[in-house]
């Protein structure tokens, strides 16, 4: 019987959000798949028990399982290039190469646990190897994380939509203009590398904005206006943003 491929959403950053499902799931698959964003591993590797600490150390999401002192030396190990890259036909080259690594691995009934940062349905590199098994029949299964913006929201202690609103959650690397005039509560990822552009567009609505960098991280910082906001910031940054309200009395 072939394997099964299980993408696991171990949350955000904080070793505390990784959820019993998460951790059952990891224990009991044989093999542990770890995207790497390195430039050097250019290929899929699967490492039987060798742990290529150069690579790990980096993996953020492969940090969270060690500090929840969850134990994987007895894992084999599957490296999955995941470079930060834009050009479709270098990603789609290398998803394939990723899929068919995986396949060889189910192929001989070895289920496998790829660890994704927050939930594996939300802008997750899982999600490319998954669409490319089913297509050739492969089982596979979803295992959710705490989402990187309820974390964040529980971190600036806001909640995130009230009564009617609506919540939009929106890669800010693309039409920020667009973004912003929807109504609720717009959440706003993937800012990093137009920080500048992003906060000029929210200064100019006056806008009610608040931020979480590295949330749940090390480097864990929030911010509650726009102006605290500094020109450079992470990878691992959002924004929550709303209309000003008129403040409620009692």
């Amino acid at each position: 019987m072939k394997g099964t491929f299980y993408a696991v959403g171990v949350g955000p950053g904080d070793p505390e959000l990784l959820t019993m499902k998460a951790i059952r799931t990891i224990r009991e698959c044989p093999v542990l798949a770890v995207p790497i964003s390195d430039p050097e591993c250019g290929q899929p590797i699967w490492n039987r028990f060798a742990k290529e600490e150069r690579w790990l150390e980096k993996c953020a999401a492969y940090q969270i399982l060690t500090g929840a002192d969850l134990d994987v030396t007895e894992k084999e190990m599957l490296y999955l290039p995941m470079p930060m890259i834009r050009e479709k036909e270098r990603l789609r080259e290398n998803h394939d190469r990723c899929a068919k690594q995986v396949m060889e691995i189910l192929d001989v009934g070895l289920d496998i646990a790829c660890v994704t940062l927050g939930d594996p349905s939300i802008y997750a590199t899982t999600s490319y190897i998954k669409v490319r098994l089913e297509q050739n029949g492969y089982r596979t299964a979803l295992i959710p994380g705490v989402p990187s913006f309820c974390a964040a929201a529980a971190g600036l202690n806001v909640t995130l939509a009230e009564n009617r609103e609506e919540i939009h959650i929106l890669p800010a690397s693309y039409d920020i203009e667009k973004s912003l005039s929807l109504s609720g509560t717009r959440i706003l990822m993937k800012t990093a590398s137009r920080t500048a552009q992003v906060r000029e567009a929210l200064e100019k609505r006056g806008m009610d904005v608040l931020m979480a960098e590295n949330c749940g991280m090390e480097q864990e910082q929030f911010y509650h206006s726009v102006k605290e906001i500094p020109d450079k910031t992470s990878y691992y940054s959002l924004y929550i943003v709303k209309e000003p309200k008129e403040e409620t009395k009692w």
